[in-house]
């Protein structure tokens, strides 16, 4: 059999690939690694970037190619064999990994070159990359006894496939819960777009009317619009307690049933106590010492004074919002305003207040409009076009495939996956299909996935996004022009490898505030049946209603940011807390409301439990302060000033991890950043609301 996955191609040959490839043609690679770097030291007198790093790059890059396209079909494409194969080759790839950061023979020669005259004569792309190289030995165990280098190695293995389960379980419990009606009584109040949708859904499962699930587009629109307030309550229900041990599921007879079959309540239990045990066989106190080892914070205590000062500021403005929801809900004969009819009257009051709703929006930002529109404004911004291609090879029809031009000089490519559909992880997210290098065969063009969940065109109407939606969209493509647009040939730190986490966020956030310009609005908007721009009227109301509630939507990723650190920072090996006890005791000290008893938010936070978030999620905050005060300048030269979008480019995008972020930002704005346009952008002022 001739395995596809093993041979060299410039994009991933996805409708070559089967289940049946991947662990054969891993384990082949991997193989064919060791041999590799065996014989590299072997041979090796004077280690230098042509005999050592460059050599190791490009055995690398082999497997990223091949492991790319694997990884990223089973978040989009999930199927059992796919999983089986996917859950056996991360275990390979997790022993390789930890092999190659215990080699002491590996990290003695890098520590030659790094100490050689030859080091001095490095880019600074190099440079970083042999920084970073030497750091990452330390932190993959390279200085522990043998002893605990292998406990090292069993807790790595054991944590990968935790996170592996941990995303699985939310996956399929996610996909075990629909409700079927045979009319749309019961879904009175949902948008014409939403039933368009669920008859779909039905359509999908042969079923007869109408179907809803807990695939966000579907779920949103019950818990936001629908009148009945049971059915609200039950898709809440069955959405907070996704992956615990009342997971529930529709049995062949289209009852609801409860299940622990995807209960995550032990994999955060046992994921927590290694973590804690992995930082401490480092020399670290905890797992959140552990994890700022390589970001841009620089302690435990400095996160935490960060996000309590947002909290003290943030606090008083969240309970004026929720105060003035308890009385709007309460004058519509709501007197018991819970978690399952906050979305509801928050709209209904959102309307009240601007005369403006998601859904009246919707029409006016068709998603093929809102591309384009967007293309049309990184194309003033930073100079670049983007053409869609029309011939490639896919996994899903929906798929899009674009290039991006410099100067008529072909720089990236991306795939392009917009809607939700079943066997595909909920969310939105940017990865890497190819890293921007120098190889022995000239340059290697970075390619990106920019992958999301919005709802798909329903009949002869196209998809139509919310304005939420469209700001998703900016965030990954923000994303991927900083993977894209980067100059660095060095992989180890070209796009956005090398990056500290808590600054990759810069360029997502960064590119948000385009929705909300009225410059931008009318490239980006235009009925789908009229093709008449977002009207003055809609726009002045959704301008004015951007900071809707904005103290409560600041206060819940705060919440979030204070769960995931002081889980990792304060957890007690002799005396864990549950992260329930954890969450609630951040709760009592940020919140200003309650979810219920039975909410277990934690058991599907997949970007601690299965992403690279842990003792990281206050990374959006932090970033978000530096894209808020990057932005400032825009707002100072003009939002379309293009001398300003290339210095961006130049000092931000295109120099991926090669410098530290803070030079990288100080070079841009020409002062290191504060948190006032944060601040300003939330419409939250310094002084506190009474």
């Amino acid at each position: 059999m001739t395995n596809p996955l093993l041979q060299a191609h410039v994009l991933p040959p996805f409708s070559a690939i089967e289940a049946a490839h991947v662990e054969p043609a891993i384990n082949q690679i991997i193989e064919d690694s060791r041999s590799h770097l065996k014989d590299l030291l072997a041979g090796l007198n004077t280690p230098s970037w042509e005999t050592l790093v460059a050599p190791l790059e490009e055995q690398g890059d082999k497997l990223d190619q091949a492991w790319s396209p694997i990884s990223h079909l089973n978040a989009v494409r999930n199927d059992e064999e796919l999983r089986k194969a996917y859950n056996a080759s991360i275990a390979l790839l997790t022993e390789y990994g930890t092999e190659i950061s215990q080699n002491e023979n590996l990290f003695k020669a890098y520590q030659s070159l790094a100490t050689s005259d030859d080091y001095k004569n490095l880019s600074q792309s190099q440079k970083q990359a042999v920084d970073n190289a030497l750091r990452d030995f330390r932190l993959g165990g390279v200085a522990l006894s043998d002893e605990n280098k292998k406990r090292y190695a069993e807790i790595q293995q054991r944590l990968s496939e935790l996170s592996n389960q941990f995303s699985n379980h939310v996956l399929d419990s996610t996909q075990a819960w629909f409700k079927h009606f045979e009319s749309a009584d019961a879904l009175a109040g949902l948008p014409e777009s939403a039933l368009a949708q669920a008859a779909q859904a039905a359509q999908k499962k042969s079923l007869s009317g109408y179907v809803i699930t807990l695939d966000f587009p579907s779920y949103y629109a019950v818990i936001m619009y629908a009148e009945n307030r049971a059915l609200r309550e039950e898709i809440y229900t069955a959405n907070v307690t996704r992956a615990s041990s009342n997971s529930q599921k529709t049995n062949a007879d289209l009852q609801t049933e409860f299940t622990a079959e995807f209960d995550n309540t032990e994999i955060i239990a046992e994921t927590l106590a290694l973590r804690h045990e992995l930082a401490q066989l480092l020399g670290f106190s905890n797992y959140a010492e552990r994890s700022l080892a390589t970001k841009m914070a620089q302690s435990p205590q400095q996160v935490l004074d960060f996000l309590e000062a947002l909290a003290k500021k943030s606090k008083p403005y969240a309970k004026r919002d929720y105060a003035e929801l308890k009385e709007f809900s309460a004058s519509r004969g709501c007197e018991d305003l819970q978690a399952w009819d906050t979305t509801y009257y928050s709209e209904k009051l959102r309307v009240e207040k601007y005369s403006i709703s998601q859904e009246e929006l919707r029409p006016y930002f068709p998603a093929e409009k809102v591309i384009s529109g967007m293309f049309a404004v990184v194309n003033r911004l930073f100079g670049i076009q983007v053409k869609q291609i029309a011939d490639f090879d896919t996994y899903h029809p929906d798929v899009r495939f674009f290039q991006i031009y410099k100067n008529d000089e072909h720089v990236a490519s991306f795939y392009l996956d917009l809607f939700a559909r079943e066997h595909k992880r909920g969310g939105a997210w940017m990865a890497d299909a190819r890293v921007r290098r120098k190889t022995p065969r000239g340059l290697q063009l970075p390619v990106a996935f920019l992958t999301c969940n919005f709802t798909p065109p329903v009949g002869d109407t196209p998809s139509l996004l919310t304005h939420d939606e469209v700001t998703t969209l900016f965030h990954e493509f923000g994303h991927g022009i900083h993977h894209m647009l980067t100059q660095i040939d060095v992989a180890a730190v070209s796009g956005i490898n090398g990056v500290a986490w808590d600054a990759v966020e810069l360029p997502s956030q960064f590119m948000e505030n385009w929705c909300w310009e009225p410059e931008a609005i009318p490239l980006i908007s235009g009925h789908y049946q009229t093709g008449e721009p977002l009207p003055q009227l809609l726009l002045d109301k959704m301008l004015a209603a951007k900071n809707f509630q904005s103290g409560l939507q600041m206060l819940r990723q705060i919440e979030f940011s204070l769960f995931d650190f002081r889980l990792h920072a304060e957890y007690n090996a002799q005396h864990p807390h549950t992260a329930q006890e954890v969450l609630q005791q951040v709760r009592d000290q940020v919140a200003v409301v309650q979810p219920p008893a039975f909410n277990r938010f934690e058991n599907s936070f997949s970007h601690i439990f299965a992403g690279g978030y842990a003792a990281g999620y206050y990374s959006y905050k932090w970033a978000e302060v530096l894209s808020a005060d990057a932005f400032s300048r825009f707002e100072e030269e003009g939002i379309f000033n293009s001398t300003t979008g290339e210095s961006f480019l130049r000092e931000i995008l295109q120099q991926g991890g090669s410098k530290t972020p803070m030079e990288l930002f100080t070079n841009f704005r020409g002062r290191e950043p504060n948190i006032d346009a944060l601040l300003r952008h939330s419409g939250i002022v310094v002084e506190e609301v009474v």
